[in-house]
């Protein structure tokens, strides 16, 4: 169990402890009757709940606190926990995250930083873990191992062997972060071998598709953990292998339903959740941890299950402290609803003090963004000469799979004109380009793409995981041209343009791939421009969430990069 016992109390404090927990004095707080979410059981047990410098003290028969709250006979669960996210893809600051996620619930979450690392190496990842130190939310970090995360694209930094090991001594650091170069690890590359062996207490995994004697080799390379299965077969052999599940339900990857028949009687210990990537809108409407289990219960998961998937086996894989149970050693980070078919949080709990209430903050928050977060995009002169590509019979084709990462390799005939490759939306065949913006280099890449729909106009973004270049799908290039144009005058973030002109725009100055307003106001500008995008012709849910994987390098099937076509 990850129990916090007595660490980092007093004697004297120690002391108070044992005392309220022994019935000899008042508890701080007193939670009365509630319907208490035992996770370690698998029971709803009855039960006052007592509270003493914001740890539990005790669960049982409490008569006596200096202040009470009575719920009534609601339920009592331990907050939940996101096992694997990237905060930046929020496209917020980490204190907007904080208040995008704790009213929904959210008491912890296991945050790769590796985007911001791509941007601003170590010291993004340094400013991250101070921005977070005093919020209502336990921010835990994993190092990320991949940047780049492949000699594919271009990044704006690089965390080195030496780097990664500095980072694994700073605070609230549990593992070496998702070793997505794969084929690194399968051919013995020296670099990536110096990574792994840096002292880590974990490394997380990174496998998509891996399976058997592949498998073998990445899961004995020392990885334990897996959130990249799309199949259920894929995921259960990864289960046998001795790799952790984590079953992940972002706003883009949509895994939860194939996923969710792995989970059994034998099996439940070795999985959980996490969102991977989750926007801001989706966190402001949707929700965050809660959203994962009202879907997950809503195909038929035990609630009691589904909650202990979200709590305690997350924070006993990643070994956080006092996080994951209603139980004596542990933080009071609670969370209070009234159902247990369709959890909504009304009020939530964070080392014992009211976070939220009704889906809404009950905290402020003061963060100062370092000024070497701004003013990160750096792009050479583009001309449309640029965004050229010449024909071929044949070429290889991005297609694109909506509400997943992954996407296909297609063979096309490209429609051709004065010996050039151009848009076809007849096809829905469009020009993909990403423009290389951390060193001015004038490096791009064009290729083709299909699954967007567009029927005219162009979408750019600076959000490209995983170096964040700029990256465009359009129809014609010189809409193409504003798009990319008008996202480095922004100094980061997502426009929607068409026949010359601008339709939406969302700025991300922070690293270029981060906003520092308020949560609302970011979610509706997001809204906006993709609305701007379904009103030229695109057909998917999210076109800027999908937009956002097209350049990832370590994805299968094909992409694009700075460098180029690349296909896996």
């Amino acid at each position: 169990m990850a129990t916090l016992g007595i660490e980092g109390l007093s004697l004297e404090q120690w002391r108070q402890q044992l005392a309220v927990a022994l019935g000899d004095a008042p508890a701080d707080l007193l939670i009365r009757n509630a319907r208490v979410v035992n996770v370690a059981s698998g029971e709803i047990e009855t039960a006052n709940v007592a509270v003493v410098h914001g740890r539990i003290a005790g669960v049982g028969d409490y008569t006596e606190g200096k202040e009470e709250l009575d719920l009534a006979g609601a339920y009592l669960a331990p907050s939940f926990i996101d096992g694997h996210v990237h905060v930046e893809s929020s496209l917020l600051w980490i204190d907007q995250f904080a208040r995008a996620v704790v009213p929904h619930g959210t008491g912890a979450v296991v945050t790769d930083p590796h985007e911001i690392a791509n941007v601003a190496g170590l010291a993004g990842i340094e400013a991250l873990m101070e921005a977070s130190a005093d919020l209502p939310l336990g921010v835990f970090f994993t190092v990320p191992s991949c940047v780049p995360a492949s000699p594919m694209e271009s990044a704006g930094a690089e965390m080195t062997p030496e780097l990664i090991g500095e980072a694994l001594r700073l605070p609230r650091v549990v593992a070496l972060g998702e070793m997505m170069n794969f084929p690194g690890v399968l051919a013995g590359d020296p670099e990536i071998y110096r990574k792994l062996v840096a002292p880590a207490p974990r490394r997380d995994g990174h496998a998509p598709g891996l399976a058997g004697r592949q498998l073998n080799a990445y899961a004995g390379s020392g990885m334990g953990s897996d959130h990249e299965s799309t199949r259920l077969e894929e995921a259960r052999e990864k289960l046998r292998r001795g790799l952790m599940i984590m079953i992940r339900e972002g706003s883009t990857e949509h895994n939860l339903l194939e996923l969710l028949p792995l989970v059994t009687d034998q099996t439940y210990p070795r999985c959980c959740f996490a969102s991977d990537d989750r926007d801001c809108a989706t966190l402001l409407h949707d929700g965050h941890m809660d959203a994962v289990l009202r879907k997950a219960i809503g195909a038929g998961l035990d609630p009691i299950r589904a909650i202990r998937m979200a709590t305690l086996n997350t924070a006993e894989y990643w070994g956080l402290p006092g996080f994951g149970m209603v139980a004596p050693g542990y933080w009071a980070n609670l969370v209070v609803f009234d159902r247990l078919d369709d959890i909504r949080p009304r009020l939530v709990l964070y080392r014992g003090a009211v976070v939220a209430r009704e889906g809404k903050p009950a905290f402020e928050t003061e963060v100062t963004i370092p000024g070497e977060l701004l003013h990160t995009v750096h792009v050479a002169p583009l001309a449309l000469a640029c965004l050229q590509l010449p024909a071929e019979p044949k070429m290889t084709a991005v297609g694109a799979i909506p509400g997943q990462i992954v996407t296909r390799k297609l063979e096309v005939e490209p429609k051709v004109v004065n010996g050039l490759a151009v848009a076809d939306p007849e096809r829905d065949l469009l020009k993909l380009v990403v423009v290389e913006r951390h060193r001015a280099t004038g490096r791009v890449g064009v290729g083709l793409v299909q699954g967007f729909g567009l029927e005219r106009g162009a979408l750019a973004s600076s959000i490209a995981h995983d170096a964040h270049n700029i990256v465009a799908v359009g129809v014609s290039d010189e809409d193409l041209l504003l798009a990319i144009g008008t996202v480095a005058e922004m100094q980061g973030g997502l426009a929607a343009v068409a026949d010359g002109q601008v339709l939406a725009t969302l700025p991300l100055p922070v690293a270029g791939i981060l906003s520092p307003e308020p949560l609302e106001k970011v979610a509706a500008a997001y809204e906006r421009v993709e609305e701007a995008a379904r009103s030229l012709g695109s057909t998917v849910p999210a076109p800027f969430a999908l937009l956002s994987f097209m350049a990832l390098s370590v994805i299968p099937e094909a992409r694009v990069t700075d460098r180029g076509l690349v296909v896996l």
